[in-house]
């Protein structure tokens, strides 16, 4: 096994960069990584969400040059994956939805106790869904 640090990375497409730096920040309370541009956005736009992980949100045209020409992008609205995270407790979820609702989101399933624990699911303005769960 390598002792390279592994860093891994999330990319999604996004539609508008400062509404998705405004949300991420309100919503989950990330901070974006680098210097602004311009538009007073970081370019690239990517946020640190925990010791290792990046979170990049990459204008729609750019993300489908990256893909390339033989790869379609997801239609808005469709959902190719699901992006998770653990709180430490049932109000960090209910916080944690009231923010997103807040910040221009969308709640697609209110808090609720399921057998795999406390959880809600929410979509960013792209349509980016997150579970928030708290294990039991």
């Amino acid at each position: 096994m390598s002792t390279t640090t592994r860093s891994p990375s999330v990319a999604l497409p996004i539609d508008d960069r400062a509404r998705a730096m405004a949300f991420y920040r309100e919503a989950f309370g990330f901070e974006p990584l680098g210097e602004p541009a311009e538009d007073g956005v970081p370019e690239p736009l990517m946020f640190l969400i925990d010791q290792r992980t990046v979170l990049l949100l990459i204008p729609r045209g750019g993300f489908g040059w990256v893909l390339g020409d033989d790869r379609e992008l997801a239609r808005p609205g469709t959902s190719e994956c699901l992006m998770g995270m653990a709180v430490a407790d049932e109000r960090e979820v209910d916080g944690l939805v009231e923010r997103v609702r807040g910040a221009g989101g969308e709640v697609l399933a209110e808090p609720e106790r399921k057998p795999w624990g406390y959880t809600a699911l929410c979509a960013d303005p792209d349509g980016h869904v997150w579970q928030v769960t708290v294990q039991p």
